[in-house]
């Protein structure tokens, strides 16, 4: 198998995988904006973010001197640290399917700063006495508390930004207290058809309304930070179970059987994330949740829109774990939540994509600057805490 074995190449799969998932999310926010149910999108999405898995796995787990490889430990009886493996898939994915909810009642942008920010403060901590302290504390724990800053202005972000679109609103004060179905007929009345909408106007808040396939309108934004906070516990706990997959601090397994390297245990959390993703969402196409219309799994297979981007965010997603894994795995797992610093990315293609923050108060132009800024210093912080593990 092929082993990363120097700092530079562990922070150059951090920066990779910090593009890659940043960058997946924003893809499945424009096809949900674009109407596309989110069950059928993350099918599509979980589908191709195994197939990363497998293609890892069967490429760089196979290549290179360095053994145990993958076929090989596919045999072994290590079932203990697979259990570690697939734990950690399984919150990833229910993660990864409550941020698909969440992106749309408090925008890309807060929900990766909110998530992120979670995952960092419990997750590095745990990772950080895991790996046995090769991150250096007098430098992790500064950048750590810097996320949790980024907490606070994040949630800021979202209540200046909410106030702002009220206030766009306020002549259609009965968007909030009415049902989707009586959007379509207020946008109507009041002439919000005709034409493309400015980003950031109240025209094209009601535009998005219409066309979205998650309606937000008259819903309470608690729901999505509520949903926004459990996605970053589940998000908190993935890196520390892969952790104890690969490095076996609680010592579980058998005298003489090898630890599970980077590519066979990112192949079974990869395997459980799946089934998780399949299960609910096939649930989800027939009993859909937050006032979904019901679909089945014949409709799915017939909607061909979006198809593609759903394919490509879930190689990206597929992807950016699994480098991730393998720069925790050589300079620490707790450095390697540098690359929770996604909301740099999605934050950029949030403004560039969807026009999030345009029209916006100076109060809110403000307390976005400041949340940026904290994650670059705090992602900076983290990666200069970076060890190497023996």
């Amino acid at each position: 198998m092929y082993m990363i074995e120097s700092k530079g190449g562990a922070i150059a799969c951090m920066l990779l995988a910090l593009l890659f998932l940043g960058t997946w999310p924003a893809i499945m926010t424009l096809t949900e904006r674009r109407g596309r149910l989110p069950q059928h999108t993350y099918l599509d999405y979980t589908l191709t973010n195994l197939l990363a898995a497998v293609i890892i796995a069967l490429t760089l787990g196979e290549m290179g001197p360095s053994r145990p490889n993958f076929i090989t430990q596919l045999s072994q009886d290590n079932w203990q640290s697979v259990m570690f493996a697939m734990a950690g898939g399984i919150v990833l994915s229910l993660g990864n399917l409550a941020t698909q909810y969440a992106w749309a009642y408090v925008g890309l942008s807060v929900t990766e700063v909110i998530t992120a920010s979670i995952t960092v403060v419990i997750g590095t901590t745990l990772n950080y006495f895991l790996d046995d302290r090769i991150n250096r504390a007098e430098v992790l724990f500064p950048g750590v508390a810097c996320f949790l800053i980024a907490v606070c202005f994040g949630s800021a972000v979202h209540k200046s930004n909410a106030a702002d679109n009220k206030s766009k609103l306020q002549d259609f004060k009965s968007l909030e207290t009415t049902s989707s179905f009586e959007v379509e007929t207020i946008s109507a009345n009041n002439g919000l058809t005709k034409g493309k909408a400015k980003e950031g106007t109240a025209a094209f808040l009601i535009e998005l309304e219409k066309q979205r396939a998650i309606k937000v309108f008259g819903k309470s934004t608690i729901i999505g930070l509520a949903i926004t906070f459990f996605a970053g516990i589940c998000f908190s706990l993935f890196s520390p179970a892969f952790n104890l997959a690969t490095n076996d601090q609680w010592h579980t397994l058998k005298h003489g059987v090898p630890k599970l390297n980077v590519y066979t245990a990112f192949f079974y959390f990869s395997i459980s994330a799946f089934v998780v993703a399949l299960i609910l969402n096939i649930r989800f196409l027939y009993w859909p949740i937050l006032g979904l219309p019901r679909s089945s799994f014949k409709a799915y297979l017939n909607d061909w829109n979006g198809r593609g981007w759903s394919f490509l965010a879930g190689f990206l997603c597929g992807f950016g774990n699994g480098l991730q894994f393998m720069g925790g795995q050589a300079a620490g797992y707790a450095a390697a939540d540098a690359v929770q610093a996604l909301p740099l990315v999605s934050t950029f293609w949030g403004i560039l994509l969807f026009g999030e923050y345009r029209r916006s108060s100076r109060k809110t132009y403000t307390l976005l600057i400041s949340m940026l800024l904290m994650f670059i210093v705090a992602v900076a912080v983290l990666m200069a805490s970076s060890g190497h593990r023996k």
